[in-house]
């Protein structure tokens, strides 16, 4: 795995990049397209997160695994099924590449390149809704992993899909993003005075997850 970690890690970094333009640049487009209309936008939004990341499972799962994801990454860590310096090198270039796709984002709808997101994401509502997000995002991972390994990239694009509508927050679900739509003052942004709380929420529900997990598939059934 060592020898691979270049090609694992700009897989990485792809994936992340690609996921956040998709997420900046379809809240960008919805925006300007809804009318005002908030349901729409929100809809619009909705079905490009959840086909994207089905495809960049597809594409980058066979190289990296396409965590895309701290969450993700730290979760098969903690279970020791990742060695720790992969899942560092993976958070680093998890996080670069999804500020670097909501840049790419702003770039192509020719929006200042450096923004701060205004947009306030608090309460006990919104985090709650990160930790069932983020908890129910790993226990889709893991189960298909126990079965139907194929299913993967469907059933993730899927629950992100539905998360975006049954949570409070639309289902952040991962740390990078999380970061880097607080780069964004656009539709997908978050106020950074936000992201701790939504981070040690997605935490918290990937842990729980993780723990879980271990009951009911027990490990020799994912490895």
């Amino acid at each position: 795995m060592t020898g691979d970690l270049p090609r694992r890690a700009a897989a990485e970094f792809l994936g992340s990049a690609f996921l956040l333009a998709a997420i900046v640049g379809s809240g960008i487009m919805a925006e300007k397209l809804a009318d005002g209309n908030g349901a729409l936008a929100l809809l619009c939004n909705t079905i490009p997160t959840g086909a994207i990341l089905a495809v960049l499972i597809l594409i980058f799962g066979p190289v990296s695994g396409a965590h895309l994801n701290p969450a993700v990454t730290l979760a098969f860590a903690f279970r020791h099924e990742w060695p720790p310096a992969v899942a560092a090198v993976y958070l680093a270039v998890q996080v670069a590449g999804a500020i670097g796709g909501a840049w790419i984002a702003h770039l192509m709808f020719e929006l200042p390149l450096m923004q701060i997101s205004a947009t306030a994401r608090t309460g006990a509502g919104q985090w709650l809704a990160e930790a069932v997000a983020t908890f129910g995002l790993l226990l889709t991972i893991f189960g298909c992993l126990a079965g139907p390994r194929a299913a993967v990239p469907y059933a993730v694009g899927l629950y992100i899909t539905a998360a975006y509508w049954f949570t409070a927050s639309t289902s952040f679900a991962n740390p990078a993003v999380t970061i880097a739509r607080s780069l964004s003052d656009t539709f997908a942004g978050i106020s950074p005075s936000g992201v701790p709380a939504f981070i040690a929420a997605q935490f918290a529900g990937a842990l729980a997850a993780a723990l879980l997990a271990l009951w009911l598939w027990p490990k020799q059934e994912i490895a």
